[in-house]
């Protein structure tokens, strides 16, 4: 897919489920839980153990279905190249990191660094970056994009870091393009309760539809 098609796909499903978990077996079945319940953009970090080979294992199982993967806390241009060559279609990085930004252009994938202030935002949109993650979100509050949003309406912001069932409306209503779900969504990986991870990706995509019907 190419940057723009990306884009399109994540503005549309507006949940991205970030996967960060003990062991490559966790992220896999993690990622299937989040499938199931209906998140089908997901981030998996490279804090992962082999995180590559979890996105490759990914891609070869949901490939041809409408599943987008991704690869999260890329800090290098060698990582990111990395999760590309094992089917990522999009980067995302705690910070704004150039030369990621280039390794992206370079291959038409879309890259979501992550940003607080404006003029950070402003560089990365400067340097061909659609789309922002607002991180940590917690600390900058759900004002803040409403803030952004009058100067820049035309940046794309995901916050992520703090997103949670309670306040996920609460952010799409005051400017968020997609939202970031990382703690709360994979919480039942460390009982090994799968289910539960299904369950809360499906409480996630009803508040998104919920929000979009409004």
């Amino acid at each position: 897919m190419r940057k723009h098609e990306i884009l399109k796909r994540m503005l549309e499903d507006q949940a991205v489920g970030i996967i960060r978990t003990e062991t490559a077996e966790e992220a896999v079945l993690a990622s299937d839980a989040c499938i199931l319940g209906g998140i089908h953009c997901l981030e998996v970090t490279f804090t992962v153990p082999n995180a590559h080979g979890v996105i490759d294992t990914l891609a070869k199982k949901y490939q041809g279905t409408d599943v987008l993967l991704g690869a999260g806390t890329v800090l290098d241009p060698e990582t990111a190249r990395m999760a590309l060559l094992s089917g990522a279609e999009f980067i995302v990085s705690p910070t704004f990191n150039l030369e990621i930004a280039k390794m992206c252009n370079r291959y038409s994938k879309l890259y979501l660094p992550g940003v607080m202030t404006l003029n950070e935002i402003m560089t990365a949109m400067e340097s061909g970056v659609e789309m922002v993650k607002i991180f940590p979100a917690s600390a900058m509050g759900m004002k803040y994009l409403k803030a952004v949003k009058a100067p820049l309406p035309q940046a794309l912001l995901m916050p992520t870091g703090g997103v949670s069932l309670e306040n996920a409306a609460e952010w799409l209503a005051n400017g968020a393009d997609a939202l970031g779900i990382g703690g709360q969504l994979t919480a039942g990986v460390k009982s090994g309760d799968y289910n539960a991870v299904e369950e809360t990706a499906r409480k996630f995509c009803e508040i998104v539809e919920q929000v979009k019907n409004r």
